[in-house]
């Protein structure tokens, strides 16, 4: 692994070798592998170490960015001069800030450990290991199986030539599984910087009782139903709705939050931090410039409280016409790498616990007539400013009347506001670290929420 001393050693060849005013260098990468099966048996096992040189230099307000993952001499002196050549042909960027220094980064968090020495020395053979756990279930249920167990050690650091330095270092592991029937299927997944969290046989045997039970699935009309969103389902619409949270998003006019800081839009039972330290999530604690990511409410009860900040773009807010409307104004650690046209955004995002939590069975157990969702797929955005999503249900959809599960259905369309589905939530689990397919990983509970809107009926 690619250490902090060795990546400052290269820092300061890199140093030597630029004539620019400021120079920025971000360091990624680290050791990966992945095992692939599908039909019942292992088909691929792949292991990758590389890492990622990224260089920016300064001149007069000018900037721009080359990458490398090649870590010789005459590697670095190509990069330092690729990012040279293109940062004196750029238009000088009024916006453009000096580079952070070491007093600017804010304050050391107290986040939990996330690099695992188990995680790191997970073996080939361990991970097939899990995978003939995960088989054995499928075959005992007559099942066809596929997916992935992967594991990580990954760095990411920041120097500039203000005297910033940071350094992270974190494990990652995941495993991800389908169950196939003849007409039904059934999935989980998840994730955690710590191997010791997952526990792939348990995962396998949710997966194909969703597979066997949704077998035979029924077809009800679509219309609005109350329905009961899995963590996974929550995570991966709520999503949708992030990015928005960046200063820029509203700066350009592209945010559904535009003229609703500081008002309400959801039901009183929402609250939204983003947290970097929360024991569930995982991540690096320092942007792209090097700022240390603060813990952020983003939504009370409800309110729409506040944004997050790129350094540069706190400042253009403090001069907008939007700076008495849209709360605190100051950088909280979210910029992504310089230059970039996103901003930044909250990417620790951590749901509020309910006083009074409700497991999944109870949420069901109090349901005259409902839809049961495992996750959600293929999800689009129709309307911006209404955040109105489309997508459709998968791997596990069931029909649920008078408290009690009844049969699988055939999946459905939704049409959905994220405004009306927040401000609609019935009850609320306890939050988890869920893992997903179209969004970055949270810390949510399951939801049942009333008139979720189907619109079609899919033939599967």
């Amino acid at each position: 692994m690619l250490t902090n001393n060795q990546a400052a050693d290269i820092f300061a060849r890199i140093k030597k070798h630029s004539t620019a005013d400021e120079v920025e260098v971000l360091f990624s990468g680290g050791k990966s592998a992945l095992t692939r099966f599908a039909n019942n048996v292992i088909h691929q096992n792949v292991a990758e170490e590389n890492y990622a040189v990224s260089v920016r230099t300064v001149f007069g307000g000018r900037t721009a960015r080359s990458t490398t993952n090649k870590l010789d001499d005459e590697s670095l002196k190509r990069v330092v001069e690729s990012s040279e050549s293109l940062a004196k042909v750029q238009h000088p960027d009024p916006d453009l800030l000096p580079l952070p220094d070491s007093n600017r980064t804010g304050a050391r968090d107290n986040s939990p450990t996330r690099h695992f020495a188990e995680t790191a020395a997970i073996t080939p053979a361990q991970r097939a290991e899990t995978v003939k756990k995960i088989v054995s279930i499928a075959d005992k249920h007559k099942l066809t199986t596929a997916g992935i167990v992967s594991t990580a050690e990954s760095v990411e650091g920041v120097f500039n030539s203000r005297g910033l330095t940071d350094w992270h270092t974190q494990t990652s592991s995941e495993i991800s599984i389908t169950m196939l029937a003849p007409d039904s299927s059934g999935w989980q997944k998840a994730n955690s910087p710590n191997v010791a969290s997952l526990d792939g046989a348990a995962l396998a045997e949710v997966a194909a009782r969703k597979a066997v039970e949704s077998a035979k699935p029924r077809e009800i009309p679509p219309g609005k139903y109350t329905v009961i969103l899995e963590p996974a389902a929550v995570l991966d619409i709520v999503g949708f709705m992030f990015f928005d949270f960046g200063g820029l998003s509203v700066l350009d006019q592209r945010s559904f939050l535009n003229n609703r800081v500081e008002t309400k839009l959801f039901g009183d039972n929402i609250t939204v931090w983003d947290d970097v330290a929360h024991p569930l999530q995982s991540g690096v604690p320092f942007d792209g410039e090097g700022i240390r990511r603060q813990k952020v409410q983003l939504v009370e009860n409800g309110v729409i409280k506040r944004l997050v900040y790129a350094r540069a773009t706190a400042e253009k807010m403090k001069c907008s016409e939007y700076k008495d409307k849209v709360g605190p104004i100051e950088p909280t650690g979210h910029g992504f790498p310089l230059p970039n046209e996103i901003g930044e955004a909250p990417m620790n995002i951590v749901f509020a616990a309910s006083p009074n939590p409700v497991s999944i069975d109870r949420m069901v157990a109090s349901t005259e007539r409902g839809i049961l969702v495992t996750r959600l797929w293929y999800i689009r955005e129709v309307d911006p400013y209404e955040k109105i999503l489309t997508g459709m249900t998968r791997d596990g959809t069931f029909y649920v009347e008078d408290g009690k599960i009844r049969y699988g259905v055939r999946n459905f369309r939704f049409n959905q506001s994220l405004i009306h589905m927040l401000s609609n939530v019935e009850a609320m689990g306890t939050p988890v670290r869920a893992s997903g397919e179209e969004s970055f990983d949270m810390v949510v509970p399951p939801m049942k929420i009333r008139d979720f809107n189907f619109t079609e009926v899919t033939k599967f």
